[in-house]
């Protein structure tokens, strides 16, 4: 892997796990208010974490939003991993981002989305160690609220 195929793809991991890091803020507040906005971050971190994946195998992939799609090339390089049913996870991605498609997705879908994440996340972490090994922590400066200014060390997977 050269060193523009590292960094690119520890820009996908960095970019899934700021989708967790929000799953994970939003979700230790009142869970209802946030419904919608927790399951477009897990649909998002989903996508980035199989893209990083498929980066990880030297796989070319179309721009696309459709964890479906990304699941099947994923299978082409190992059919027995990532034995996780989307569901509907692809709608909040493209779908359900808009006001044409207003819907709040319920708690126990929002739940299930998250736990969809958690183990895509688990996954890709146990297919790339050896790679996982080599990338360092770092530390950035991190604003994902306005308020949450402050420096702290991220693990990219």
């Amino acid at each position: 892997m050269t060193i523009d195929q590292t960094e690119y793809l520890k820009n996908w991991l960095f970019r899934a796990n700021e989708d967790i890091d929000v799953i994970r803020y939003l979700s230790k507040s009142e869970l209802q208010s946030y419904q919608s906005t927790i399951c477009l971050h897990a649909q998002q971190a989903v996508e980035k974490f199989l893209k990083a994946f498929l980066v990880y195998h030297n796989v070319d992939f179309p721009r696309t939003h459709d964890v479906d799609f990304l699941l099947k090339e994923c299978k082409k390089i190992d059919p027995n991993d990532f034995n996780i049913d989307f569901g509907s996870l692809s709608d909040y991605g493209v779908k359900l981002r808009y006001p044409d498609d207003f819907y709040i997705p319920d708690k126990n879908a929002t739940i299930k989305n998250i736990d969809i994440a958690l183990n895509v996340k688990k996954n890709c972490r146990k297919q790339n160690k050896c790679l996982i090994s080599q990338l360092l922590t770092r530390t950035i400066k991190v604003s994902c609220f306005p308020h949450a200014r402050m420096l702290r060390r991220v693990t990219l997977a």
